[in-house]
């Protein structure tokens, strides 16, 4: 009705204009999360997704359970849902259409469930469905029952070739969707956000359709990159990285959490995006019972910690081939790291100078004298930089129990240090 008219008759009416272009890019972004139930699926604009799932039915359990997952990961995405099943396109959007969520498994069976359904699930032209209420055709059992002959020279015969492919008499063939090479996903906000938590809604459900885009790719990432847009253009930019390639949305969603919560907005957000360029075959992998799941738990909270805390905070170490133990290791990929080179027993905990040592009688103190153990390492190298040094170190303990790293010059003063400590 005119909205003049619905306002009168309700004070409090809310309208909003109808935004085609969102419906539009919206229905894209289900085809492309609906990729991974079926490898056919058409767009039936502007309202409607085909999916070709006879194949698919065995590897997702049955019919029931394939409508149930369908209907849980679009209800994750905020979508109220019909769905149907029939033999030909336009029976199932039929079906769905009046809310008539049946599963026709054979041709023969089309008829007698479409006959109950109006007129108004046809695609036909308002001035042809009038025409029909006209004559007292109000459903589609009546309509089938009509002569074809009499159809064709009254309605057209692009009416009854329509009847046909709903019927399945004639194939009803659909252009396919292709999925994008990339995933670029945004979505307007329906007002804008201050809070940077608050976005954690709208994100989400651009991470689920990234990852039945995915799934239906057969593919992984590493990288994500999380766009906000604020007024006159401004654009806040965040990447979430994993150590190893994933598509699992929850780890994503917990990444996602982390940076958003330390995030302090400038701005208010009007729109977010997801990208995702970078592509991965995710290879298939055979789990141990101890291993795997303690390497999964590892790489998990690297990934956290480099989402709360930044990247350049979380770092791993690598021995390096050098004997000095200033210049034996550098910094790398967490989990990268090589071990120690030289056969030698080195501490992980090395300080940044060298702290020299009380004597007593010539022999090294720290809170007492210290047990020094038989073996040595003698170090002279360096000479070649300008950084050379010449050293015996031992491996020493306290009366406490603590084990240190300490050595003596060769030459000079013959002092005692403390390098390191093994715990």
């Amino acid at each position: 009705m005119p909205v003049a008219a619905a306002r009168a008759l309700a004070h409090d009416l809310s309208v909003c204009s109808r935004d085609r272009q969102a419906e539009a890019d919206a229905l894209h972004g289900l085809a492309a999360w609906a990729y991974q139930f079926s490898s056919q699926v058409s767009l039936y604009p502007p309202f409607a997704l085909l999916l070709e799932v006879r194949r698919s039915l065995s590897l997702f359990g049955g019919y029931t359970a394939l409508l149930e997952r369908i209907r849980a990961g679009l209800g994750e995405l905020g979508y109220q849902t019909r769905l149907a099943a029939a033999p030909t396109p336009l029976a199932a959007v039929s079906l769905a259409c009046c809310a008539s969520e049946q599963h026709v498994e054979t041709r023969s069976a089309l008829a007698a469930a479409l006959a109950p359904l109006p007129l108004s699930v046809l695609d036909w032209e308002q001035g042809l469905l009038d025409r029909l209420h006209g004559v007292g055709v109000q459903r589609l059992g009546d309509l089938l029952r009509l002569p074809r002959d009499g159809l064709a020279r009254r309605l057209g015969p692009d009416s009854v070739l329509y009847l046909d492919r709903l019927l399945g008499r004639q194939p009803d063939p659909r252009a396919l969707y292709q999925p994008p090479p990339r995933f670029e996903r945004s979505l307007q906000l329906p007002a804008e956000v201050g809070q940077a938590g608050a976005l954690l809604f709208a994100l989400q459900r651009l991470i689920l359709e990234l990852c039945g885009w995915l799934q239906g790719q057969g593919a992984a990432v590493q990288e994500l990159e999380v766009r906000l847009w604020h007024r006159e253009q401004a654009i806040t930019r965040l990447s979430i990285g994993v150590q190893r390639k994933s598509r699992a949305a929850e780890q994503f969603l917990i990444l996602l959490r982390e940076r958003l919560q330390r995030l302090e907005l400038q701005q208010p957000v009007i729109e977010v995006g997801l990208y995702a360029e970078r592509l991965l075959p995710l290879d298939g992998q055979s789990l141990q019972l101890f291993g795997a799941a303690r390497q999964a738990c590892q790489v998990d909270l690297l990934d956290r910690l480099r989402a709360r805390l930044g990247s350049e905070a979380v770092r791993g170490l690598s021995a390096v081939a050098e004997h000095r133990p200033e210049y034996a290791w550098r910094y790398s990929e967490p989990g990268q790291g090589e071990q120690a080179v030289n056969g030698q027993q080195r501490p992980l905990w090395l300080l940044p100078v060298p702290r020299q040592l009380k004597t007593d009688h010539g022999w090294p103190c720290l809170q007492g004298r210290l047990k020094l153990q038989h073996s040595r390492e003698r170090i002279e190298s360096g000479w070649w930089d300008g950084q050379d040094i010449a050293r015996d170190y031992f491996i020493a303990e306290s009366a406490s129990g603590s084990r240190y790293w300490i050595y003596r010059e060769l030459d000079g003063q013959r002092r005692w240090f403390l390098q390191g400590l093994f715990e």
